[in-house]
């Protein structure tokens, strides 16, 4: 009897667990206003059990069956909330309000950096508010010593990234994207940065590996976010080199950014070998407005009016080079001048719709308009001498190597216009945030080109024909060109907490045709990344994609040359996009040494390249070959020491390596851009026992790129100009320090935020960087380099007031 009571027991006890089976809860997560929160960390008391909500605020969670569980929801800025669930089983519902948290606050300190799990990096706009830049208090200035970025001419706010060209990097302003002139030639004639830093609000840069939602290029992503003013705001600032103001006010509903700059460098210019009367004028204008119908309702409008003058009188130059032992003198005569103006307006009206917590959409129409005129009638006497030294040490003149007489002309017009329309939107679902967006655009291009260069040397027009004046060099274009772009991009990005640590995958594809061309784009793009939790310090990531460089116009103008030697401008209707296939690694360590924090970071990364158009660059002029001719690849290492050497501000030193290649006409070349090797520094310290005194320094030394003669080609012969060193300081003091947050001043210095009073040094150790070269052609066809130098030493005094 007792056996049989035993087995009964046992067999009720079996069938009893048998029928347990796990419990799946779910429900919503909200405010004291009934939004749903994202976010929220939902954990069972004493397992290793737990999950976050998604943007709609909805989570899912299973766990075993047991007699009592015990749920905690937890999130920064709310009360946590607990909840109890007695015998629960099947399908249970928890829905939970939470209560929004106060706290009282202290003194905050660093004492980490954000972890990069994906290709963008986050920049702190204030790092660079206060250091010496020859260009005139450019974003891009402080890009270049970045790790994986160059620039060699201190007067432009162009860039270069891991081998690749101007065109190649993609700028958005309020998710919109912009354009850079077409006609600029030379960093004297460029003006003003088309980013206002007195507006910033954020600051993303990815040298490589960035998401689907950005445009067809191949190098990298600025993107950019103008603020929207809580309260009434304003800066000025004044330098020698020009003067720029914002001014931003706020209500309730309406939020409004101004900002107006002009730039006047002829004081810098002045510094270079040619010169002359110099007259640049460059005025910019960018605001920024918003208006909230209600919480789901608003518009916005980001508008830009820019317009460039640049005039120069050239009187004479006189250029020395060459080596102790071969030492050379250039010496020209001008007479003639040079008018170019760069007008551009841009508009862009957004409208946002938000129907709830998870789900964003936009509505954006812009309009860009470029109008380009580059004019110069210039004419020069020169003389090319062998430079010697006397016994006596003194200098003379060791005999004529090239004399001669040289006429430059030229007339060139370029209007554009690109009409977008678009719709994006985003999506929150659970874990889940997707993007999706389309675009229309409708290009409209007038290009009318006329140029010509006579040369003559000892007594002979080149190239000589006793018959015939002939120039050396002349082209022309008149093109009208009206195209149409349809673009399409969808991406979800997942975040996942796992035992093993925290994952961040994003995922995307890009769709894009041209009907100029007739051409399909297909780029899929991906990314990942971990922090383990065993070593929360390290952060690691891995992207990889397809690129396209989708031409825009300089990319398909071939030029011709018939049997007279007269060049025209042809436009390749076969051409095709450039391509590259992207694999970049890196690794992120955060750790703190002297009590402050640093990240150290690097990445390595492998660019395969494939119908390249071949192009060779004189200053900042490329020109293209206008057909799809090569393949090659580009790799490199970058490595970036981030860290605040003194307490509250930001500074890194990075270290770059590189290597391009290209197969050129069946000989394999490096690339225009392959710089092999950069180191940049951005340091920032204050004077001990002079909290208000502040030293900015930006140094970069980089290898010098691989040059070609005129209209010449890199597998016929190059060779690299010398490389790129430069060093600039500044001091600033402060009148009136920057105010802790909620301290104010009384009386009349009650109405500013800070005063700062600077002095910079632009090239301090005075070294005479070469940018290009102008090249001499004797009457027996020998070019000579003479070395295009750019500025040298020069001050500049600035004041900057906050308020």
């Amino acid at each position: 009897m007792n056996r049989l009571l035993l087995l009964s027991i046992i067999i009720f006890t079996a069938l009893s667990s048998a029928g347990k089976g796990p419990v799946k809860i779910s429900g919503l997560v909200t405010d004291q206003d009934n939004e749903p929160l994202e976010f929220v960390t939902v954990k069972v008391q004493g397992k290793a059990l737990g999950t976050t909500t998604g943007l709609d605020g909805r989570y899912t969670l299973t766990c075993p069956e047991t007699d009592t569980l015990r749920l905690v929801f937890s999130c920064i800025g709310y009360e946590e909330s607990r909840r109890r669930l007695i015998d629960p089983s099947g399908e249970v519902t928890v829905n939970v309000k939470m209560s929004t948290a106060t706290y009282a606050l202290g003194a905050l300190e660093v004492t980490d950096y954000q972890k990069q799990t994906s290709g963008m990096q986050r920049i702190d706009r204030d790092a660079y508010r206060l250091a010496p830049d020859a260009s005139g208090g450019s974003v891009e200035s402080m890009l270049s010593t970045m790790a994986g970025v160059n620039s060699n001419n201190e007067l432009s706010s162009q860039y270069r990234v891991r081998g690749g060209t101007y065109d190649e990097n993609s700028v958005y302003i309020n998710g919109i994207e912009v354009y850079r002139p077409q006609l600029v030639t030379s960093g004297q004639q460029e003006g003003l940065s088309i980013v206002n830093p007195d507006m910033l609000g954020g600051i993303a840069f990815s040298t490589g590996g960035f998401s689907a939602k950005y445009g067809d290029k191949m190098s990298s992503v600025l993107d950019i976010t103008y603020r929207e003013p809580e309260a009434f705001e304003g800066s000025v600032s004044a330098s020698l080199m020009g003067a720029s103001a914002a001014i931003g006010t706020s209500s309730k509903k309406f939020s409004q950014l101004h900002g107006i700059r002009y730039k006047q460098n002829s004081s810098i210019l002045s510094s270079l070998d040619d010169k002359g009367e110099y007259d640049p004028r460059f005025f910019d204008y960018q605001t920024n407005l918003a208006y909230t119908f209600s919480p789901k309702w608003k518009a916005s409008f980001l508008g830009n009016i820019a317009i460039n003058n640049y005039k120069f009188i050239p009187h004479n130059r006189s250029t020395k080079f060459g080596t102790s032992t071969d030492a050379k003198e250039f010496t020209v005569y001008f007479d003639g001048q040079e008018k170019d103006r760069f007008e551009t307006y841009f508009g862009a009206l957004s409208l946002d719709f938000k129907p709830n917590k998870a789900s964003t959409f936009t509505l954006q129409t812009s309009g860009y308009l470029t109008n380009e005129l580059v004019a110069y009638d210039i004419s020069g006497e020169y003389w090319l001498d062998q430079a010697g030294t006397g016994s006596a040490g003194g200098e003379n003149i060791g005999g004529e190597l090239g004399v001669g007489r040289y006429h430059e002309h030229a007339r060139n017009r370029f209007k554009a216009s690109v009409i977008a329309l678009s719709l994006k939107g985003e999506t929150g679902i659970n874990r889940h945030n997707l993007a999706y967006g389309l675009t229309y655009k409708n290009e409209t291009i007038m290009d009318r080109q006329r140029e010509w260069e006579l040369r003559d040397s000892a007594g002979f027009s080149l190239p000589f024909d006793p018959d015939a004046l002939k120039v050396i060099y002349n082209l022309s274009s008149k093109h009208d060109l009206k195209s149409s772009r349809l673009e399409f991009y969808a991406m979800d990005t997942y975040r996942l907490e796992i035992s093993a640590g925290y994952l961040n995958i994003n995922g995307g594809l890009r769709l894009s045709y041209w009907d100029y061309n007739r051409e399909f784009l297909v780029s899929p793009r991906a990314s990942i990344g971990f922090v383990p939790d065993r070593n929360p310090r390290l952060a690691l990531r891995f992207s990889t994609g397809l690129y396209y460089q989708a031409p825009f116009y300089k990319e398909f103008r071939e030029q011709i040359e018939d049997n007279e030697g007269n060049v025209s401008v042809r436009l390749n209707p076969d051409i095709k996009s450039q391509r590259s296939l992207q694999f970049i690694a890196g690794a992120d360590y955060t750790f703190r040494a002297f009590g402050r924090p640093f990240k150290l970071s690097g990445e390595l990364y492998y660019k395969n390249l494939a119908n390249l158009v071949p192009y060779e660059i004189n200053n900042l002029k490329i020109v293209y070959a206008g057909r799809n001719l090569t393949n090659g690849y580009g790799m490199g290492l970058d490595m970036k020491l981030f860290g605040q050497f003194v307490p509250g501000t930001d500074s890194w030193l990075s270290f770059s390596l590189m290597k391009t290649q290209e197969n050129l006409n069946g000989v394999k070349v490096p690339r225009p851009t392959d710089q092999r090797y950069s180191v940049a520094l951005f340091f920032t310290d204050y004077f001990p026992k002079f909290p208000k005194l502040k030293f900015n320094l930006r140094g970069i030394l980089s290898d010098g790129l691989p040059m070609t003669a005129p209209r010449g080609s890199r597998d016929k012969g190059y060779f690299r100009a010398p490389a790129y060193k430069r060093i600039d300081i500044g001091l600033a003091y402060a009148l009136l320090s920057p105010l802790a947050e909620g301290a104010k001043r009384s009386g009349f210095a009650g109405n500013f935020k800070s005063v700062w009073l600077g002095v910079d040094i632009f090239n301090l150790l005075d070294i005479s960087n070469v940018n290009s070269y102008y090249w001499v052609t004797d009457v027996n066809r020998l070019q000579y380099a003479v070395p295009n130098y750019l500025t040298r030493r020069q001050f500049n005094v600035r004041l900057s007031v906050e308020f």
